[in-house]
C-alpha cells in the first residue's frame, strides 16, 4: 500500500510510463485556484514528452500557461468542455494547428467510458486522500465538495495519479473515488488557492432588470403544471437564475410544495431550499460556493454524483432525465430558439456547454433566462455564431420585455398566456431589441476551424472559426 506515494509528480509521471502522443487528463473542482494542472504539464514539458492530447473537464484563466506548452508542441490537442476567455482568445486567434474538441458535462463521460477519448493518465487533484489513494473533496484546507467530474477520468484512464495536499493516515472511509482505481498517490504542499476553489457568496443579482427576469421565470414555473410535490430543478449559479430561485421558494413554502431533488453545480441557495423543506435531497456533481461544501459534508440528503450519473447519454438513467426544470442562461439566442453559450457575438471563445445542453435535453422545461441586450448588443439575434445548445430542447426564453415559448410548444404557450404571463414571438422580441440598440454589423466568419463542438451524443453542433484580424 505505501508503494502507491511517490515523492514527487516527476517521478510519477515517469512510474506511468508517459510518452510522447499519448492521452492525459484533468478536473475541474479547483477551478480558477488550480495548481495542480500547470504544475503536472511543467514537469512533462521538462521530460521531453510532446504532442499530448490534454482532456480537461474544463479550463479557465489559470491555466493561461497552457500558451506555452500549446506553442512548444507539448500539448498537440485539448478536448473540454468549458474553456474561459484567457486561453479561449488565444485558441480563437489561432494557437493551435489542430481543433478544439468541445463536448459536454455529460458528452465528456460517455466518451471516456465508450473508449471514444482514451486516458492513458489521469492526474486528480484531492483536497484529502490516503496512502492508498482513496480520497475526497469534502475535507482539508483545499476542500472542493464534490468530486464528481473526476470519476470518469478514475474509471477509465490506463493509469491514475492522485495529488493530495492532505494526506491522512489509511483508511479514509468517506472516499470519493476508491483506492481500487489509483496507481500513485503524490503529496505536495498545495493543489491550489481555495480563495479561487469555491466563492465565500455567490449573490442574488440587485439590478431590477434581472429581478423581473427572474420573476417572470418563477411565475412561467408555477403555471407550467410541473410545479407540484415531487417537483425537481437545476439552476445556475448565476445572478438571475438565483433570484428566479429565490422567488421560487417563496412559492414553494407558501404553498406548501415538497420537491424531490435539486441537482447540478450546487450553490448555498439551493442548500437553504433543502434546508427549508423545498426538497429532500441534493444531487451534487460540483459545488460552487463554501455553504455546499460544508453540506455535503456533513448533510447526509446532500448526495456525490459523478459526471455519469449526473448528465452521461450512455448511462442507463442519468439525473439530468429526470428533472422538471432547468434555468439556463446564454450569451446569445436566435429566432430558432437556438442558444450560445461558447463565444461572445465576435465569434471569440469564452465559455462552454459545461451541463447546458444536457440538462435542456433532459429537463421537462428548459428555460433561458436574458436580457434583451448586453453592452448595447442584443442578445436575440437571427442566427448565432455558434451553437451550443440546439433549439429544439430549449422550451422557453424570458427577458424583461417579455417571454418567449417554442413554437413546438403551443399547449405551454396557451397555458402561460392563459395565465396572464406576457407572451411574445421570439421575432418580436428580436425587433424590440433592434429598436433600443441598432442592428450590429455582423463580425465576417473568420478562416480556418479552431474548435469544433459536439452535442451530448457526440454528433457534430457546430463549428468555431478563427478570429479575423
Amino acid at each position: 500500500m505505501a508503494m502507491k506515494i511517490v515523492a514527487s509528480l516527476r517521478e510519477a509521471i515517469s512510474l506511468c510510463g508517459l510518452k510522447s502522443g499519448m492521452s492525459i487528463s484533468f478536473h475541474h473542482h479547483l477551478r480558477n485556484g488550480d495548481y495542480t494542472l500547470n504544475r503536472v504539464m511543467d514537469e512533462i514539458a521538462a521530460l521531453g514528452i510532446r504532442d499530448l492530447t490534454l482532456n480537461a473537464s474544463s479550463l479557465f484563466d489559470a491555466h493561461a500557461p497552457l500558451r506555452e506548452h500549446i506553442k512548444n508542441r507539448v500539448v498537440r490537442k485539448i478536448n473540454t468542455d468549458y474553456m474561459s476567455a484567457g486561453l479561449g482568445r488565444s485558441i480563437s486567434e489561432g494557437l493551435m494547428d489542430e481543433s478544439v474538441e468541445f463536448r459536454t458535462h455529460g458528452g465528456r463521460p460517455r466518451d471516456i467510458a465508450l473508449g471514444i477519448t482514451p486516458i492513458d493518465v489521469a492526474f486528480i487533484a484531492a483536497p484529502t486522500a490516503d496512502p492508498a489513494g482513496n480520497c475526497s473533496g469534502k475535507y482539508g484546507p483545499s476542500a472542493c465538495g464534490s468530486l464528481g467530474y473526476a470519476f470518469p477520468d478514475a474509471m477509465y484512464a490506463k493509469k491514475v495519479v492522485v495529488i493530495t495536499d492532505n494526506l491522512v493516515p489509511y483508511p479514509l472511509t468517506d472516499a470519493s473515488i476508491p483506492e481500487i482505481y489509483v496507481d500513485y498517490v503524490v503529496p505536495v504542499d498545495a493543489i491550489g488557492d481555495p480563495r479561487g476553489i469555491v466563492s465565500g457568496t455567490t449573490k442574488i443579482t440587485r439590478d431590477p432588470v434581472g429581478l423581473v427576469m427572474a420573476e417572470t421565470a418563477a411565475r412561467v414555473i408555477r403555471h407550467s403544471g410541473l410545479l407540484k410535490d415531487g417537483f425537481s430543478f437545476q439552476t445556475g449559479a448565476g445572478g438571475a437564475t438565483l433570484a428566479a430561485a429565490k422567488f421560487l421558494k417563496e412559492i414553494m413554502l407558501r404553498e406548501k410544495i415538497r420537491g424531490s431533488f435539486a441537482s447540478g453545480g450546487v450553490t448555498g441557495y439551493l442548500v437553504d431550499m433543502l434546508n427549508e423543506g423545498c426538497f429532500t435531497s441534493l444531487m451534487d456533481v460540483q459545488c460552487f460556493d463554501l455553504k455546499a461544501v460544508e453540506s455535503i459534508r456533513t448533510n447526509p440528503a446532500h448526495h456525490e454524483i459523478s459526471a455519469m450519473q449526473y448528465a452521461s447519454p450512455a448511462a442507463k438513467s442519468a439525473v439530468v432525465d429526470h428533472l422538471d426544470v432547468v434555468l439556463l442562461g446564454a450569451t446569445e439566442i436566435d429566432t430558432d430558439f437556438n442558444v450560445n453559450v461558447h463565444t461572445d457575438s465576435a465569434g471569440c471563445i469564452m465559455g462552454g456547454s459545461g451541463g447546458h445542453s444536457d440538462t435542456a435535453a433532459g429537463a421537462k422545461l428548459s428555460m433561458i433566462i436574458a436580457p434583451l441586450f448586453r453592452a448595447r448588443l442584443p442578445i436575440i439575434t437571427g442566427r448565432v455564431r455558434c451553437i451550443s445548445t440546439p433549439g429544439r430542447d430549449v422550451d422557453v426564453v424570458v427577458t424583461q420585455r417579455g417571454v418567449a415559448v417554442n413554437p413546438a410548444k403551443p399547449d405551454l404557450a396557451l397555458r402561460l398566456k392563459d395565465a396572464g404571463l406576457p407572451i411574445v414571438d421570439i421575432h418580436e422580441l428580436k425587433q424590440i431589441a433592434e429598436r433600443i440598440t441598432g442592428v450590429p454589423a455582423v463580425p465576417p466568419e473568420g478562416g480556418r476551424v479552431v474548435a469544433r463542438v459536439l452535442s451530448r451524443d457526440g454528433e457534430p453542433l457546430d463549428v468555431i472559426r478563427q478570429l479575423t484580424r
